[in-house]
C-alpha cells in the first residue's frame, strides 16, 4: 500500500512540474543566473547570466544588464530565487518528534539561540519539514545578512520571491522529476581549498556543510557524519539535478549547479522545499493573469491523475477528450473577460466625458457671471465669443484700457490684450479684446 502511495505522489509531482523559474546564486565575486522553464517532459535551461564582480558596481547597471536579460527570454515579470553563500547561513537539522505542524514555529522559538552562533546579533531563520518525517532543515542567517541582500536586490530592480540557501534548493530539485536514492547520498564541490558537502541519509536526513579541507578529506568526514558506508562514492552538485532536456551551448552544468537548482525551485514553488529566509512582507510573486488557464490545466491534470490512481478505470483517450473541453471552456470564459473588460473601459470613458462637459459648462456660468459684474455701464458688448480656451469680446467703452486690466482680475481669464485698433463713435471708444482662459478650482 505504501509502494503505491509513494507511486502516485510521484506521478502527481511530475504532472505538476509545470512553471519557469529565475535562480540567482550570490557568490564571493560573481553573479550567476539562470532560467530554466520546467514541464512534465523534463527541462530546459532557457539561457544563464554571469554577472562579473557584481559588488563592486553600482546596483543599477547590473540591474539593467539582469532586467535586459530577462526581457529577452520573456521572463522579465519573473521574481528570482536567491541562493545565499553556503558559510553565510548556519544549517540544522531538529528533531521534534510528536510535535504537529502548527506547534513546530513555537518549539523552534523555544531553542533557536542554541542552534546558531550568533549572540550578538539578531538572527533570522526559516524551516521547512523534511518530506514526512518528523524533522525540520531550519536556517539561520544574520539580520545584516539578509538585509543586505534585500536592499542590494532592491536598488538593482531585482523581484525576489526567496532568499534562501542551497541545501533547500537541491532537496526540492533532485525530487522533482525522480527520486534520489533510498539508501542515501552525498554530493562534494571543491572550491579554493574548502569543501561544501550536501547529503542525505536515514541516519541524519539532510547532511549541509562547508568542510575546511580538499573534497578527498571531506570525504571521509561527510560519510561518517551521514552514516554510509565508506565505499560510497559522492557525486556533484550537477549530478543530483534533473538533466536538462535543452541548453544553451556555451552553458556549464557544473558551474552553474546552484542557480540552476534555484531555478527549478522557482519554477515549481509548490513542489520545491519552502524554506525562505525573506520576510513575508518583502516576498514578491511573479504570478500574471496569463497563467490562469494553466493553473487551471493543472488543477484538472491533477484530478484525472487522482482518480487514476484510486480506481484505475479511467482511460487514456477519456482523459484527452475532458482536458480538451476545459481548454476550451477556459477560452471561453477568457474572451468574456475581455469583452467585459472593453465594455468597462468604454463606461469609464464616457463618464470621464461627461464629467468635463459638465465642469465646462460649470466654468462657462462663472465666467460670465464675472464679466456681467466687472463689465458695468457705460461698457457695452456688442458680441462675445467664449471657447474652453479663449475669450473674444467686442464693444464700447468710455477708457478701453481699464477694460483689459479689469479683465485679468477675472479668475479664469489672462493674458488680455486688444485684438484690433481702437476707434472712436463719439466719446465712446470701440474695442476687440481677447484674453486666454485657464483652469480654475473654486
Amino acid at each position: 500500500m505504501e509502494a503505491d502511495l509513494n507511486q502516485w505522489i510521484r506521478t502527481v509531482r511530475k504532472w505538476l512540474a509545470i512553471g519557469t523559474g529565475v535562480g540567482i546564486e550570490a557568490g564571493p565575486r560573481n553573479l550567476n543566473v539562470v532560467v530554466a522553464r520546467v514541464r512534465p517532459s523534463g527541462p530546459q535551461i532557457l539561457g544563464s547570466l554571469t554577472i562579473h564582480n557584481f559588488r563592486e558596481q553600482p546596483a543599477s547597471e547590473w540591474g539593467s544588464v539582469y532586467a535586459n536579460f530577462l526581457a529577452k527570454l520573456g521572463a522579465a515579470h519573473l521574481a528570482a530565487v536567491a541562493v545565499l553563500q553556503r558559510g553565510e547561513v548556519t544549517v540544522r537539522p531538529v528533531a521534534l518528534p510528536g510535535v504537529v505542524k502548527k506547534d513546530i514555529p513555537g518549539a523552534l522559538l523555544f531553542q533557536l539561540d542554541s542552534l546558531h552562533a550568533y549572540p550578538e546579533q539578531e538572527p533570522v531563520s526559516g524551516w521547512a519539514r523534511i518530506g514526512r518525517t518528523d524533522s525540520v532543515l531550519v536556517g539561520i542567517a544574520r539580520r545584516e545578512t539578509v538585509d543586505y541582500y534585500n536592499n542590494l536586490f532592491a536598488e538593482a530592480g531585482v523581484k525576489l520571491a526567496a532568499l534562501t540557501f542551497s541545501a533547500p534548493a537541491f532537496y526540492g530539485a533532485s525530487r522533482l522529476l525522480s527520486d534520489p536514492p533510498a539508501e542515501g547520498f552525498l554530493a562534494l564541490e571543491e572550491t579554493d581549498g574548502q569543501t561544501e558537502a550536501y547529503g542525505e541519509s536515514e541516519a541524519h536526513g539532510i547532511f549541509s556543510a562547508i568542510i575546511p579541507a580538499p573534497a578527498e578529506r571531506a570525504r571521509g568526514m561527510a560519510l561518517a557524519e551521514l552514516r554510509l558506508a565508506p565505499e560510497t562514492e559522492p557525486t556533484t552538485f550537477a549530478g543530483l539535478l534533473p538533466v536538462p532536456l535543452a541548453l544553451p551551448e556555451d552553458f556549464d552544468l557544473s558551474r552553474n549547479a546552484v542557480p540552476y537548482a534555484a531555478a527549478l525551485a522557482g519554477a515549481c514553488p509548490r513542489l520545491a522545499l519552502p524554506l525562505n529566509l525573506l520576510p513575508p512582507e518583502q516576498r514578491q510573486s511573479g504570478s500574471r493573469a496569463l497563467f490562469i488557464p494553466t493553473a487551471v490545466l493543472a488543477g484538472l491534470v491533477l484530478l484525472l491523475v487522482a482518480a487514476l490512481g484510486i480506481s484505475g478505470t479511467v482511460e487514456s483517450h477519456r482523459y484527452r477528450n475532458e482536458l480538451r473541453q476545459q481548454i476550451q471552456t477556459t477560452g471561453e470564459q477568457a474572451l468574456r473577460v475581455q469583452t467585459l473588460d472593453r465594455k468597462i473601459a468604454d463606461s469609464r470613458q464616457r463618464i470621464h466625458t461627461l464629467d468635463a462637459f459638465r465642469m465646462r459648462s460649470k466654468s462657462d456660468m462663472d465666467t460670465l457671471q464675472d464679466l456681467t459684474k466687472t463689465l458695468a455701464p457705460p461698457t457695452w458688448l456688442r458680441s462675445l465669443d467664449l471657447t474652453p480656451t479663449q475669450l473674444d469680446i467686442f464693444g464700447d467703452t468710455d477708457h478701453a484700457a481699464t477694460v483689459v486690466k479689469s479683465l485679468d482680475q477675472i479668475p479664469g481669464l489672462a493674458n488680455s490684450e486688444f485684438a484690433m485698433p481702437l476707434t472712436h463713435s463719439g466719446a465712446l471708444e470701440t474695442f476687440r479684446i481677447r484674453s486666454q482662459r485657464k483652469e480654475v478650482i473654486r
